[in-house]
């Protein structure tokens, strides 16, 4: 309380209602590997984005994580954390220059085909130009600048990527520190000082590679898709950015040790209790009767079958590629522009091919056309089919919204997802009350905030009822709580609200009407 010990006015601020803000809930993780980039997750808000820290699309043998990336921004995603999946072994590549020591931003031998050069600024200090090539193939041998031009244009093919760093210096305190500069902007190399070496500029140098970089194992692990124990890579690292809401790993569809990765995602989402796993089947199930859920889950939704995108790379190819990460992208697409609320189904998947293309078979846009017949099987089991509907003009679309659960209160995705929502939003919300009086004041400031934040959520759609009073309650007084809960520092609150439920079975019932009947 403040004191008051000489006459006069006094103005005091008094604390209103404490607002709760909703969390995102289209933020997504993905892992697995990629052409090149750093280990430690990264976000992206664009493919474009994308393909400047982490390469192009890779391929699909290797992994389908860009496939899968490429995808989400398709169908919507704006906001994609990637964990870069390194195998055992793995190393990047380095260079000398004078005191400065470069290294590539992360391991593999990619690292081999940075190269570096360091020429006089244009105005003061040093400039350092950085470029990379894709492929192997693609560097010239013997090596030419590419932007000598006294050397004709075929004889000098453009890098994939360049980057260039001018009026650099050796000064700390300097604008352009050459540290700062690079280390802040580079999408290929870091810089540091090497070891014993005191700052100075480097001499002027033509380019260099970096060397020495190794892409280690034949083959990534299990270990290698969860990251180390310090939590710095890998799903484990994604384990700790509260921002994520959706979580996949693409290539847990490979089978064998990565397997177990299926279990990986749903054991995090169930202990975390924050995002929600896009999960899929491996290519080539074609019978419907042998396709089961791995396992129940509240935190988790399977999707079939796998679909079939353009590979730019070819001209005319495409390529089947798992559905989750344009799925996740569907998610991101219907949360911002309805809700977490809104089933994230009946929406068309983009990205995709459009029509059946010449050849055997008559290759489609899906791996297996599903029927309804088909759908009756699989949809009471919680696996939610693609389907084709082109016949009818409106393309192919996410036919299911159904959790991996056995529980019926928990079976449409938009549910769950909604109430993670709700929780994670009001637990970081409140987190003003702990070590407040446990009193009644404090009980109606959890209840004003609780109950304002709800009928926000209430009036855009996502609880049922006509009145606040119908879609929610918020119990907070000495009816939730025992002296034994006060006497040990607990405060209890009771929440209720009625979630919409989809209408996943949509019933018109026609009879016929006799003019007898409408005169009686």
């Amino acid at each position: 309380m403040p004191e008051y010990l000489a006459p006069g006015v006094y103005i005091e601020e008094v604390p209103g209602l404490r607002p709760i803000e909703g969390v995102g809930t289209s933020t997504a993780g993905l892992v697995g590997e990629t052409e090149r980039g750093p280990s430690a997750p990264k976000l992206t808000t664009s493919w474009l984005e994308f393909q400047r820290w982490y390469g192009g699309l890779t391929e699909p043998s290797e992994s389908y994580l860009s496939w899968a990336v490429q995808g989400f921004f398709d169908n919507g995603g704006q906001r994609a954390f990637i964990a870069r999946v390194t195998r055992d072994g793995a190393v990047p590549a380095t260079l000398p220059l004078d005191a400065l020591a470069v290294e590539a931003i992360g391991p593999g031998s990619w690292g081999n085909r940075v190269f570096v050069k360091v020429q006089p600024a244009n105005q003061r200090g040093f400039r350092v130009t950085v470029i990379y090539y894709e492929r192997d193939d693609l560097v010239p041998s013997p090596f030419v600048d590419p932007f000598d031009r006294n050397i004709p244009v075929r004889e000098r093919p453009e890098p994939t990527a360049t980057e260039d760093f001018d009026n650099l210096g050796a000064d700390p305190q300097g604008a352009n520190y050459v540290l700062t500069t690079i280390n802040s902007a580079s999408h290929l190399i870091s810089v540091d000082w090497a070891q014993g070496q005191q700052p100075a500029e480097p001499n002027p140098a033509a380019f260099a590679p970096l060397a020495d970089g190794d892409d280690g194992a034949q083959a990534p692990t299990r270990d290698n898709y969860l990251g180390g124990q310090a939590e710095t890579t890998g799903l484990r690292a994604l384990g700790r950015i509260d921002e994520i809401a959706l979580l996949s790993i693409p290539d847990e569809v490979r089978g064998g040790a990565l397997t177990q990765l299926t279990e990986d995602l749903l054991e995090q989402c169930e202990r975390l209790k924050d995002r929600f796993a896009v999960l899929q089947f491996p290519a080539g199930q074609a019978d419907p009767q042998a396709i089961t859920n791995p396992r129940t889950s509240l935190y988790g939704a399977t999707y079939w079958p796998w679909i079939r995108v353009f590979d730019p790379r070819t001209p005319g190819g495409t390529q089947l590629v798992p559905p989750g990460g344009h799925v996740l992208g569907i998610y991101a697409r219907t949360d911002i522009t309805r809700g977490v609320h809104k089933a994230p189904a009946n929406e068309e998947v983009r990205g995709i091919i459009t029509r059946d293309l010449p050849g055997p078979g008559q290759v489609g846009p899906l791996e297996f056309r599903a029927s309804k017949g088909v759908q009756d099987i699989l949809n009471p089991r919680g696996i939610n089919v693609i389907r084709d509907f082109r016949a009818d003009r409106r393309g192919i679309r996410v036919w299911g919204a159904r959790t991996m659960a056995d529980d019926p209160q928990w079976k449409y995705v938009n549910v769950r997802r909604l109430f993670i929502f709700l929780e994670e939003s009001i637990d970081e919300g409140t987190q003003f009350v702990v070590f407040e009086p446990n009193y009644e004041a404090t009980w109606a400031i959890v209840r004003r905030s609780i109950s304002s934040f709800l009928t926000r959520v209430w009036r855009d759609g996502a609880l049922a009822g006509t009145t606040p009073e119908e879609a929610f309650f918020v119990k907070c007084d000495r009816t939730t709580m025992t002296q034994d809960d006060l006497d040990n520092g607990r405060l209890v609150c009771l929440i209720g609200v009625a979630p919409v439920k989809p209408a996943e079975f949509v019933i018109f019932r026609f009879s016929q009407k006799t003019l007898e009947a409408e005169a009686a």
